[in-house]
């Protein structure tokens, strides 16, 4: 069984999607549309933009979002999914793959999570950090050890085993790095990221986002989506709705997710969108599966 997986934010590199464009009439036509419903010409930040450029939460999410569904779009009848998941941002591209969502409202709940997290980024000083090599349950217990009202840490992304990435304020992530290392992790490494995303910090976005979402029209999918939040397959509307609105605060888990499409009978994973990080991580969760990919 096929399972498409989506990127999240941190796989976006400049010239992504150039090669869709200028090949595929329909891509061309979309990518010209978002540029007129983002209001600025995203295009040109994705094909010849900088790295800083890229950067900005406002352009890298609809950027990551763009290049990923125009891709499914552009397998056409191929595109033929058993199941669907993404990572963090890649779970609105699943959505929109899958037709639980249009492409117009798909970018526009992208473009309203970004900057609801950009500005909840700006509000608090925070940041994020890659830990290697301890158990999930060590990490956990790490994190309930620092974490305070003022310095709040939380795991935000389970990736793979032995992989998983925390959130919180610059104090509270200083913190749990040094006890993380001293328990005896390989690495506790910050990231370059503007903030804790998929922690408590993200409420301020979170309360933002869930407003747009009650708005937007959502579908049942075609397959179940594998969502974040639960690691479960959805294809009620009301649940994902509310999935959707619960993975901003909440982590990513990532692991548990292929895990449930493995044991589902998913024998071949196809990433769709920048880089290949998620094929990487599938391989680390059980390598018995076939892993490919289209960017």
């Amino acid at each position: 069984m096929k399972a498409y997986v989506f990127p999240g934010q941190g796989a976006q590199f400049v010239g992504m999607g150039k090669d869709l464009y200028e090949n595929n009439e329909e891509a061309r036509a979309l990518f010209e549309k978002a540029n007129e419903i983002l209001g600025f010409r995203i295009t040109d930040l994705m094909f010849e933009g900088t790295e800083d450029d890229l950067k900005q939460t406002k352009v890298t999410q609809p950027a990551i979002f763009l290049h990923s569904v125009l891709l499914a779009k552009s397998l056409g009848d191929e595109f033929r999914p058993d199941m669907v998941a993404g990572h963090s941002l890649g779970e609105f591209s699943a959505l929109v793959a899958a037709g639980a969502l249009s492409f117009e409202e798909g970018l526009k709940l992208v473009s309203a999570r970004a900057h609801a997290m950009q500005k909840a980024c700006e509000a608090r000083p925070s940041t994020m950090a890659a830990v290697l090599g301890l158990p999930d349950e060590k990490v956990e217990e790490i994190c309930k050890e620092v974490s305070t009202e003022e310095n709040v840490v939380a795991p935000a992304n389970y990736n793979c085993p032995g992989q998983v990435v925390i959130s919180g304020t610059v104090e509270g992530i200083d913190a749990a790095c040094e006890k993380l290392l001293a328990a005896g992790a390989k690495r506790a490494l910050k990231l370059k990221v503007g903030g804790a995303f998929h922690s408590p910090l993200m409420m301020p976005a979170q309360e933002e986002l869930a407003e747009a979402i009650a708005v937007a029209e959502f579908k049942t999918p075609v397959c179940p989506v594998y969502q974040n939040v639960d690691a479960k397959p959805h294809t009620d509307p009301e649940e994902i709705k509310n999935n959707l609105i619960k993975q901003l605060t909440a982590p990513v888990r990532w692991t548990q997710d292929a895990e449930a499409m493995i044991a589902d009978g998913a024998d071949e994973f196809i990433e769709l969108g920048p880089g290949n990080v998620l094929q990487g991580l599938v391989k680390k969760i059980n390598r018995s599966v076939a892993t490919s990919g289209k960017q």
